[in-house]
């Protein structure tokens, strides 16, 4: 007699082994995508162009590629080509037969980067056989083209799935991969592409290898742009201290290995205060930084110590690492055999090993640095010394806020239009754009629940300052002491504040613009725990005000509503006569006059170009009235 197993659950919705699903290949991946590509919003969205770009710089380090092309299409596709060697087509025995470039695109865990013989000896970013299968099955569609040993390959995906087998399009004079794919809506909310994100990432990319090519282009606005850097991060630090001042000339470039570990690092001082650091392994920008970040900080402080203590210089107060690093600009690049990244996106790098390799590195070369160079060596010393009485001076700044009893009602500012209500839940304090803004917002109030505090023009620009100079800052102790919570406020603090929302009012031009920023700034860099509880607001006040006669004026946010209203109001009561009789009036002539403001951006667009709409139509507009999208030059002559 056989047992019999109740595979009923019991009690509630029936839950059996008819449940359980084992999801296979591409269907995992568009079943849970973030798993992959961390999330499906714009950020994901660009990530599907650095998995495929970061194969193609794997191609170039190891020296078998030299330029990389990014092409944004009109239809929203986006082509990225590459002269390396070519992704192998031939048939895998442990795939059935199935080719390797199929097997590439349609399988995770399948590339040709777990071992050596395959001709990646440095270290790479795409190490798990994932991001070309990801970026498959999460396309609309997919095409590959391979030019490999004399022969022109390709095939074609639709939603990870193969639709076009392998085929051979005829000879090839080069070699190189061409993929060019459309992000599926289905998955993404937003499938348009940005030049600027996808630009500035090919920079970093270009700075980060040394001598290799990277072009873009965008076939919808005609923009493009070349990155090729020879001397590689000592340009990326040059790069991102181009508006600074800096502390002394040249870059600081170390570079060293152990254990197959390459270190790459270049450092530079300037005389601001914010510090700068930019880390990457294989490649990859490892935004959360990692061991490699832990490591190049540790050398940082103990060879600036040790050189600061050999030449007495650290008399009056002891700097901290924190202190060394304020003006510090530096880009860390490593390139790891085994890297172990968290995620598929590889956001911080969790090596052990690495962290004492970029140490000792960097700890040479910066001891021998400041044996060759004494003069930086006391330049980046005595501002790492600096660092440490502007912050003993910061301290007692904040001491002296504190005695003074800032926070209780008799140190309220002059300039408060306080609230009568002390319920915390329901009151707002309005930080306002001067006292004229403060007059009128004073008017329009409830005084019951609404406090006002007027700010005298734009307030001091934090982010470039002293803590000790901002803590002396009128404008800057007076919302201290109006909101009720102390610099450097902790959690604990967000609950002892006078009011529940802090609310930032400044106008909707570009100086309203600027104040809410240095005023966000400010908030963030000394009150963030007030932002991270969501007690921050931004009011939108509106940008136009519509007047015509006695009538109520209308305010509108937008340009675009703007003219809407000025159409509305000039066609109210007008009329177009036009030939034969007819006319124009109301619902109809607002239309046309809505169409010739849409028309009037391309029509500027055509007139820079050099091309009159009137001889477009009369010339080249088809039979069904469509005007051609494109014209070819070749040679001296035009094609429509």
């Amino acid at each position: 007699m056989s047992d019999v197993v109740d595979d009923t659950g019991a009690g509630g919705a029936e839950y059996t082994s008819n449940q359980i699903r084992a999801l296979k290949g591409v269907e995992g991946i568009r079943m849970r995508p973030a798993m992959y590509i961390g999330d499906t919003t714009t950020r994901g969205l660009h990530h599907l162009v650095f998995e495929v770009v970061d194969n193609s710089i794997d191609e170039a380090v190891n020296g078998h590629a030299t330029t990389v092309t990014v092409i944004l299409h009109d239809d929203g596709s986006v082509t990225i080509q590459d002269d390396g060697r070519g992704i192998p087509v031939g048939a895998l025995e442990e795939h059935e037969g199935r080719s390797a470039l199929e097997v590439v695109f349609t399988e995770i865990h399948a590339g040709g980067k777990f071992d050596r013989e395959s001709g990646y000896k440095t270290g790479t970013g795409g190490l798990h056989g994932v991001g070309l299968t990801a970026v498959n099955a999460l396309s609309e569609w997919l095409e590959v083209e391979v030019r490999r040993n004399e022969q022109l390959w390709t095939m074609n995906f639709e939603r990870g799935q193969m639709t076009a087998p392998l085929k051979e399009l005829g000879k090839a004079t080069k070699t190189g991969t061409q993929i060019k794919f459309h992000p599926d809506s289905e998955i993404f909310p937003e499938t348009r592409f940005s030049f600027d994100t996808l630009a500035r990432r090919l920079q970093e990319v270009a700075f980060l290898n040394a001598g290799v090519r990277i072009l873009i282009s965008d076939e919808r606005s005609e923009r493009s742009e070349e990155f090729c850097y020879e001397k590689g991060l000592i340009e990326f630090v040059e790069h991102l201290n181009r508006t600074e001042q800096v502390l002394f000339g040249n870059v600081i470039s170390i570079q060293g290995q152990q254990d197959d570990v390459e270190v790459d690092v270049a450092v530079q001082y300037h005389m601001d205060f914010t510090e700068t650091v930019r880390t990457f392994a294989n490649n990859i920008n490892n935004i959360e930084g990692g061991t490699h970040l832990s490591g190049f900080r540790s050398a940082l402080t103990r060879s600036i110590n040790q050189y600061g203590r050999k030449e007495n210089l650290f008399k009056d107060a002891t700097p901290t690492g924190d202190d060394f690093r304020e003006g510090l600009t530096a880009v860390i690049a490593v390139r790891v055999p085994d890297p172990q990244f968290e995620g598929q996106t590889k956001t911080k790098l969790g090596n052990s090993e690495v962290e004492g390799i970029v140490t000792s590195v960097v700890h040479d070369g910066l001891t021998k640095f400041f044996e060759a160079n004494p003069k930086v060596a006391k330049l980046v010393a005595g501002k790492g010394m600096r660092a440490a009485e502007a912050r003993e001076a910061a301290r007692k700044a904040r001491e002296m806020i504190r005695r003074k009893g800032a926070l209780t009602t008799g140190g309220l500012p002059e300039k408060l239009r306080d609230c009568r209500s002390r319920t915390l839940e329901e009151t707002e304090l309005y930080l306002v754009e001067g006292d004229s803004a403060g007059g009128s917002a004073d008017t329009g109030r409830d005084s019951d629940v609404q406090a006002i505090l007027p700010l005298r023009g734009k307030i001091l620009n934090v982010q470039k300052a002293r803590e000790a100079k901002v803590l002396q800052n009128k404008e800057v102790t007076n919302i201290f002491k109006a909101i009720g919570v102390p610099p450097g406020a902790q959690l604990d603090d967000v609950a002892k504040r006078r009011y529940g929302k802090i609310i930032l009012m400044t106008d909707a031009d570009v100086d309203g613009s600027h104040i809410r920023t240095l005023l966000l700034t400010f908030l963030y860099r000394h009150m963030e725990p007030l932002i991270k509880e969501g007690c921050v607001y931004i009011a939108q006040p509106p940008l136009y005000r519509v007047v015509q006669g006695r009538k109520k004026p209308r305010y509108v946010q937008t340009h675009e509503q703007m003219m809407s209203e000025l159409v509305e109001l000039g066609a109210e009561g007008s009329h177009v006569e036009l030939e034969e009789g007819q006319s124009l009036e109301g619902d109809a002539l607002e239309s046309v006059i809505e169409l010739l403001n849409t028309l009037e951006e391309p029509l500027q667009t055509l007139e820079r170009r050099g091309v009159d709409l009137r001889w477009l139509v009369t010339e080249h507009a088809g039979d069904d009235g469509r005007l051609p999208r494109y014209r070819v030059f070749l040679g001296r002559e035009q094609h429509w």
